[in-house]
């Protein structure tokens, strides 16, 4: 394209017309034409290949106009600086796919009349859908970006290809099933999170151009192209269970108490709703997601922290919808979302108001509620009321999801009418009952209704309930549905996702600066002296992995300071009495007993990782300095083999400086001390009065567990020889108060006080990390004096492998049982074939006592 051209005659063209089509063209956008050439699909081309690549939606980075119902296929839409210029990037890489899956062959900029759209408005018969506004005044309203579901392309012509999505589809007509298609094709996409840019991390598009494949394309702003073609992207959207998943914070964009409702955003928003588009932000405010309870304020707090877990709280506000709230205000035009988590009957005026909402468009949530629209019906499951069952998920790949879950009883039927269902319901998610001759009951169902293709996502399991809620009674349910958890939330996250939200994780946090801490006076001036001879001139402490510069308290008063990227804020001057909200030093300094270690702390709100602060420093500082590092957040910490490990706020984490002599007992049998650091966790809850039967456990090599069941914690240990001396550093990490999704300390000890009367209180991050420190100096000092015969016992007394049946070197090899540990600290099974035979892990397996590998025989 060399020119603009202009676009005066749409008359044989058809518009394409939904909720958002009513406003008109935006005059400050791009106008532009795209063409496709039926049968070439995505990636057809031998030389133009998009495996691996991010297939664009053009729908979703454009308002499309009309189309040409003749050949080629030719449609007009609009679109903003930026997304045109990402719809240049696609098409380019040969990524960009329009909805009927065709892959365009041409994009032409166009200057498109306002007579010419007028004369196409009046064509279609539209004007009945734009009285409450003038065209002149509609290309004046303030739009935020297109969000992808008022860029949906609802009538395409082309060819298409019908794909069976999810499980199965109930009483679809042919020319829905193919609007299904279509819409669920571009749903990967939908994630953006709205009223924000899109070009920020939740579009998660990775940006880079083909060598020698790319096509030539002229755009109005080059600039803006290559600065994008020059970006990279990065989305990061689950972490594996095993390396304790993080967990966004809970953002006060959120209503705290229930006094603050939709009043708060009615008056000042209600008046620049009427007469747009459903769901347009114009405030710049984050849009609303609305939760009614039937006026339950306990039960709006746990499903408001719900939501906070699973969805981006940078990108919307919760608030609770009252009863007379949704029947009285205005609040149809303002939600994103509307979440219905009552299992109360709903009368049937909110009944009709809720229906209302779904079909102008909206979105719903149905969390145990008796939303019902037609085609479908509830039928009561008494006997299976709050029974934990096993859930079957289908998700949008269509892969199944096993998981266990607590039932509402009751179940999804069809509902077959003479007239049909104006819309589509698909199911999702079924029960799976024991004795039942294989039955299946339909618990999780996606319907669409109106013109506008309203969507609800509507469940018949407990989703919102948490495994350790009072709900759940016996110990083996809070087992079950702990273990499932991660699950309950990729599939919250799955559906939430499918329903137009961002689930995206917010960006991490930046690093904070570091704080000097100390037990005594003593320990403080003993640091800052060493402190002072490693200073350069700039006041630097270099590390291999971090520099941290020296900053007075008074410097900090007035915001972080700005400081080279790698460089952290060191400071020597906190006041005494300064404490955080994840660590008090008093409570720490209680519980800690030890002679040297813990005594001097690095403590940090945020930062990379605790053992990069000390990794440059271990060499350089005396002897019994017993220096750690204490971090109320991780970003980048390291799991053995080099696994990441996100450490979310309510997680306990900290490295620390140990000095041992090669020639000691425990320098020359160093693995142990691995062993002994996961040991000191376990004790130092289970030796705490009344915290004796709490069922924590150590797993060989490195990682503590609840029972058998779960992993909530691990140790990482890296060492450096330097003469006599070995260097090691012991990473630690596990979960204290952080429930989700896998499972906490807190949890143990709440299950604890249900099932045994008690009232244990629970624990902090500051009182196990002194604890823990306690006891691994105390394990140390026993380990020097008598061996490791005086530390086995009580290690096999906490762990969780007797008698545990292993196979080595492979899944098909032979079977040996787990007897315990040699004089190295390897695990010792015997096998009929070897006897007895010592095994180290092979590395980096998912399970450590999986595909043994042996090292010698006794």
């Amino acid at each position: 394209m060399t020119g603009v051209k202009a676009c005066e005659d749409l008359s044989k063209w058809t518009l394409l017309w939904g909720s958002s089509l009513s406003c008109g063209p935006r005059i400050e956008n791009i106008s532009f034409i795209i063409e496709a050439t039926s049968g070439q699909r995505v990636g057809s081309q031998a030389h133009h290949t998009t495996e691996n690549k991010k297939v664009l939606k053009w729908s979703d980075y454009c308002l499309p106009l009309a189309c040409s119902p003749l050949h080629p296929f030719r449609a007009v839409a609009q679109a903003s600086v930026d997304n045109f210029s990402r719809l240049g990037v696609a098409f380019m890489e040969d990524r960009l796919q329009l909805d009927n899956g065709l892959v365009p062959s041409k994009i032409v900029s166009v200057l498109l009349r306002e007579s010419a759209f007028k004369e196409l408005l009046e064509k279609g018969k539209l004007e009945k859908h734009i009285t409450s506004l003038s065209l002149k005044k509609q290309t004046e309203i303030i739009l935020s970006e297109p969000s992808p579901c008022e860029c949906e392309l609802l009538s395409v012509r082309g060819d298409l290809q019908l794909t069976q999505n999810r499980k199965c589809s109930l009483l679809q007509p042919p020319e829905i099933q193919r609007a299904l298609v279509e819409r669920r094709g571009s749903e990967h996409l939908r994630g953006a999170s709205p009223g924000v840019d899109s070009g920020d991390n939740s579009l998660g598009i990775n940006h880079q151009h083909m060598e020698g494949h790319g096509r030539h394309l002229h755009l109005s702003s080059c600039h803006e192209c290559l600065e994008l073609e020059n970006s990279t992207i990065l989305s990061v959207k689950y972490a594996s269970v095993d390396n304790i998943p993080d967990i966004p914070d809970d953002y006060t964009t959120c209503t705290d108490s229930g006094d603050e409702t939709l009043d708060e955003f009615e008056e000042d928003e209600a008046e620049s709703f009427v007469g747009q588009s459903r769901r347009v932000n114009v405030t710049g405010k984050p849009p609303n997601v609305l939760v009614f309870t039937g006026g339950c304020q306990e039960k709006f707090q746990r499903v408001r922290l719900l939501l906070g877990e699973c969805i981006d709280m940078d990108s919307y506000t919760v608030y609770p919808l009252r009863p007379q709230q949704a029947l009285s205000e205005p609040w149809l035009e303002s939600a994103t979302l509307l979440v219905l988590a009552s299992d109360e009957p709903l009368t049937p005026q909110l009944q009709a108001r809720f229906l209302a909402y779904l079909e102008q468009g909206g979105r719903v949530l149905g969390l145990s509620s008796t939303l019902c629209p037609t085609g479908l019906a509830l039928v009561p499951r008494k006997s299976r009321r709050s029974q934990i069952c096993r859930l079957s998920f289908t998700k949008a790949d269509t892969t199944e999801l096993d998981l266990s879950v607590l039932a509402s009883g009751s179940v999804f039927v069809r509902e077959l009418q003479s007239g049909g269902v104006p819309g589509e319901t698909e199911v999702w998610g079924e029960l799976k009952w024991d004795g039942d001759g294989g039955d299946k009951d339909m618990v999780i169902v996606r319907v669409t209704r109106g013109e506008d293709r309203g969507e609800a996502v509507l469940c018949q399991v407990h989703l919102e309930t948490a495994p350790n809620s009072e709900d759940i009674g016996s110990s083996q349910g809070f087992d079950e549905l702990k273990m499932s958890n991660a699950r309950r939330y990729e599939v919250l996250t799955e559906i939430i996702t499918s329903l137009g939200l961002s689930c995206e994780q917010s960006q991490a946090p930046p690093a904070s600066p570091v704080y000097l801490l100390a037990t005594s006076e003593e320990r403080r001036a003993s640091f800052l002296k060493w402190l002072h001879t490693q200073l350069d001139k700039e006041g630097l402490l270099k590390c291999s992995k971090a520099f941290l510069k020296v900053v007075p308290s008074s410097e900090l008063q007035a915001g972080p300071p700005l400081l080279p990227k790698g460089t952290l804020a060191l400071v020597t001057d906190a006041p005494e009495a300064q404490s955080w909200e994840q660590f008090s030093l008093q409570t720490y300094s209680q519980h800690l007993e030890t002679r040297t270690l813990g005594r001097t702390l690095l403590y940090t709100q945020v930062t990379p990782t605790t053992m990069d602060l000390l990794e440059g420093l271990m060499l350089q500082l005396p002897e019994k300095m017993g220096l750690t590092a204490v971090a109320a957040r991780q970003t980048q910490g390291r799991g053995r083999g080099g696994n990441a490990w996100l450490s979310p706020l309510g997680c306990a984490m900290f490295s620390v400086h140990v000095q041992v002599a090669v020639s000691s007992r425990l320098g020359q049998r160093i693995p142990f001390l691995q062993h002994l650091a996961a040991l000191a966790v376990v004790e130092a809850v289970r030796t705490l009065p009344g915290y004796q039967d709490i069922d924590l456990r150590v797993k060989w090599p490195n990682d503590i567990y609840y029972g058998n069941l779960m992993k909530l914690g691990g140790v990482l240990v890296t060492s450096t020889v330097m003469g006599p001396t070995f260097h090691l550093l012991i990473g630690c990490g596990f979960n204290v108060s952080n429930s989700n999704p896998t499972i906490a300390i807190n949890d143990l000890v709440m299950q604890h006080n249900r099932e045994h009367g008690t009232s244990l209180e629970a624990l902090s991050s500051a009182q196990l990390i002194g604890r823990t420190l306690t006891c691994l100096e105390q394990l140390i000092s026993d380990f020097q004096e008598r061996g490791s015969e005086a530390v086995l016992p009580l290690y096999y007394k906490r762990w969780m492998h007797n008698g545990t049946q292993v196979r080595l070197w492979s899944e098909d090899g032979p079977q040996a049982v787990v007897v315990g540990l040699d004089d190295n600290g390897f695990l010792q099974v015997r096998s009929e074939e070897q006897g007895v035979v010592s095994v180290q892990p092979d590395g980096n397996s998912f399970d450590m006592l999986r595909n043994l590998v042996v090292t010698k025989q006794h």
